[in-house]
């Protein structure tokens, strides 16, 4: 084979070689209708609204989330202004959307006067919760004249609450708003629902408004995770989530929310209840997946069982169930509203027609497959040659735009969806996402997507296997890759002339090739 070539056909590539994924600003999912359009401002300066300002603290964070298409890098930092709660020991309150990703967070008065910088003690990125300290610098001098703000106890539909907002120079904006409904909702990291009110308020143009407090009687209620500006409705990230959140950081080990480990489906079809032996007076959630190691398979649920109740709250057959205290909610909150890890939970199911009783220890599955939430995680990967490898998560199928879940690979979202027939011989999966154009790799420019079985004779579970799998090539002098489905099944690496690439890349500005 010659060995005489020139990079230079090749140097420029290293800038657009995702071409089938979107920009990467789309990697990270972002609510931005928090934003208020209005205008005009509403400004209070009566005896509690000094009060309860002296318990804000202005939130400065810089954003910047990992290429996709080019794992070593990030993109373009970006600014986030938030308003944030400070309670007991110096600990500011707010969501995890404010501090996930952050290179750099500084707290700020009220008044413009002081600032600190600040970092993560605890964040939860399924709940959108985070707690800040802060990082150095005058603490004492920096909380001077600040006050702790009480947790609020549980609203209900009614009540008004206080929206606060603050004006450049200080002017505290406070939005009426009315409590109008109660659900179980999504608001950061995609399929996690937790208890959040919906309220109705006009909410005013204002800075550091990216999130803010919601107070009722002088205390915190919880924290604004979203704004409709066309509807009014404020989403407030509920106080039974936060006072959870709260509790699991007192022994600086945070743990998180428990989970059940399930995948569930409504038993509405008629055809289907009759199928399933359910009885009209039973309503019922058909069990469709059930995680490896999950609270549910040490309990011994099995995939076909159906949940008719849960702690004896029969369970509708869309999943609701009727709550004390606000009516018909969704049955997760049975589960990741009210209790935590190593609560024991009662189970009645129905398998086979017949009712069975089980109790499950609620935990946290393992790490899945495929990662769903890569919040503040570097992207593994090793490039070789010009080929680019990487683990698949859920963040890189996001990259593909909003439809992601219509435009991304089938094959990586079939993985994705059934993981479960995946799993052999993987802890991860690993796959050729795309190639960078270089004497290595002359005609294998267009192969992307494809999941790696082998590299040189060796299974790959995991970019560490992978990078292993590398270090010896074959007699022959070249590295041998099976991918799981094809054409082509197979490809071929020369050795010598992808160490050559290797260490030109490094010159030309790729920091690392690898990261594991």
């Amino acid at each position: 084979m010659n060995q005489k070539y020139s990079f230079s056909t090749f140097c420029f590539s290293l800038f657009f070689v995702f071409t089938s994924c979107c920009d990467k600003e789309s990697c990270q999912n972002k609510k931005n209708s928090h934003e208020p359009e209005q205008q005009s401002t509403i400004n209070t300066s009566n005896a509690e609204a000094s009060v309860i300002r002296q318990s804000l603290v202005r939130i400065n964070s810089t954003i910047q989330v990992w290429s996709a298409s080019q794992p070593w890098d990030k993109s373009a930092p970006k600014k986030r202004r938030a308003l944030g709660a400070l309670l007991q020991g110096n600990r500011v309150l707010t969501t995890a959307e404010m501090a996930a990703d952050a290179t750099y967070i500084e707290l700020e008065n009220a008044d413009n006067t002081r600032i600190i910088p600040a970092k993560v003690t605890a964040i939860d990125y399924e709940a959108n919760l985070a707690l800040l300290e802060p990082d150095n610098g005058d603490t004492d001098s920096f909380f001077k004249d600040l006050k702790p703000l009480g947790l609020g106890s549980a609203a209900k539909i009614g009540d008004r609450v206080d929206v606060w907002q603050l004006e450049d120079n200080g002017m505290p904006i406070v939005t009426d708003a009315v409590i109008q409904s109660v659900d179980i909702v999504s608001s950061f990291a995609n399929g996690h629902f937790f208890l959040t009110y919906e309220a109705k308020g006009s909410m005013q143009s204002a800075s550091n408004s990216f999130t803010v407090p919601v107070i009722r009687n002088g205390k915190l209620l919880g924290l604004l995770s979203s704004y409709d500006s066309k509807d009014q409705i404020v989403d407030i990230i509920a106080p039974e989530i936060i006072q959870a959140f709260i509790a699991d950081t007192s022994d600086g080990d945070y743990v998180g929310f428990p989970s059940l480990g399930i995948g569930i489906t409504s038993t509405v079809d008629p055809s289907f209840r009759d199928w399933l032996k359910l009885s009209d007076d039973l309503g019922g959630l058909y069990v469709t997946k059930i995680r490896k190691d999950s609270a549910a398979q040490k309990a011994g649920l099995e995939k076909g069982d159906v949940i008719i109740n849960i702690n004896d709250k029969a369970i509708g057959r869309r999943g609701y169930y009727s709550d004390e205290q606000y009516g018909r909610l969704y049955w997760s909150h049975l589960i990741r509203g009210s209790l935590k890890q190593g609560d024991s939970v009662e189970l009645t199911i129905l398998r086979g027609g017949e009712q069975k009783q089980l109790t499950a220890t609620l935990s946290r599955p393992e790490e899945p497959l495929v990662a769903r939430d890569t919040y503040d995680q570097a992207p593994l990967y090793l490039l070789k040659g010009g080929l680019i490898f990487q683990e698949l998560t859920a963040t890189y199928l996001k990259a593909f735009g909003k439809e992601w879940q219509s435009k991304a690979p089938l094959n990586l979202l079939d993985i994705m969806m059934t993981p479960e027939d995946y799993e052999q011989d993987r802890n991860k999966i690993v796959f050729l996402s795309a190639v960078i154009p270089t004497p290595a790799t002359t005609g294998y420019e267009r192969l992307r997507n494809f999941i790696i079985n082998k590299v040189n004779g060796h299974t790959v579970a995991d970019i560490s296997s992978l990078i292993e799998a590398f270090k010896q090539a074959g007699a022959d002098g070249l590295h041998t890759i099976e991918f799981a489905e094809g054409p082509p099944r197979t490809i071929y690496l020369d050795a010598q002339i992808s160490d050559t690439v290797d260490a030109e890349l490094l010159k030309r500005g790729i920091p690392a090739l690898t990261r594991e």
